[in-house]
């Protein structure tokens, strides 16, 4: 996969209620200053008063703003931290399964393509939903308002689409939260102890 940015970057992703911010906020204090979290745009979004509507085309400029502000983040951050690996909280391909007309008709709309976004990032942690067990994903988060079901469906969309990247790694649900978490922790550390040097300057 050919690189022409400044850093390596892993993908944090996954259905709603997977713990992929969990694990990223233990991971950052476990490894130190050699990464730097960029967060979730949605989230920093809707958070921030962004409307939820879901009629079509609110729908699209949503998504528009969604890639638009995670793409700046991560290269923001590339800019201000060379020398880091960034561990993004989602990507900008996640977009595709919130678009209403499919993901080709996502990427069109932005003048971009699955294979050029796919290429923004070194690797993918894919973290299963805890809806995939049938347990509640609303876990205290007041931006989170998907049913088990709406986050069943979600988990699958996302999956199909990122598990063509090249380095995949699957973080399947366990009844074990705490065991779930765990293993992500070790993925990545493993992950980035094989990343070659020359990728960190």
């Amino acid at each position: 996969m050919a690189k022409t940015r400044k850093n390596y970057r892993i993908v944090l992703t996954g259905g709603p209620g997977a713990g992929k911010t969990t694990a990223a906020d233990l991971f950052r204090r476990e490894i130190g200053d050699s990464i730097v979290i960029v967060p979730e745009a949605a989230t920093l979004l809707f958070s921030g008063g962004f409307p939820r509507i879901k009629n079509e085309g609110a729908r699209e400029a949503t998504q528009h703003a969604i890639y638009w502000v995670q793409r700046s983040l991560e290269d923001v951050n590339s800019e201000v931290y060379p020398d880091r690996i960034l561990l993004c909280d989602r990507g900008t391909i996640d977009g595709a399964v919130y678009w209403p007309h499919g993901p080709d008709a996502f990427f069109s709309s932005l003048r971009t393509s699955f294979e050029e976004e796919l290429e923004r990032y070194d690797a993918v942690i894919f973290f299963e939903s805890a809806a995939i067990g049938g347990k509640s994903i609303e876990g205290g988060n007041p931006i989170r308002n998907e049913t088990v079901e709406e986050a069943v469906d979600l988990d699958r969309r996302l999956k199909s689409i990122w598990m063509r990247h090249p380095h995949f790694y699957l973080i399947p649900n366990e009844r074990s939260f705490f065991a779930k978490i765990t293993s992500a922790i070790t993925t990545l550390q493993e992950l980035v102890q094989r990343i070659p040097a020359h990728d960190l300057r």
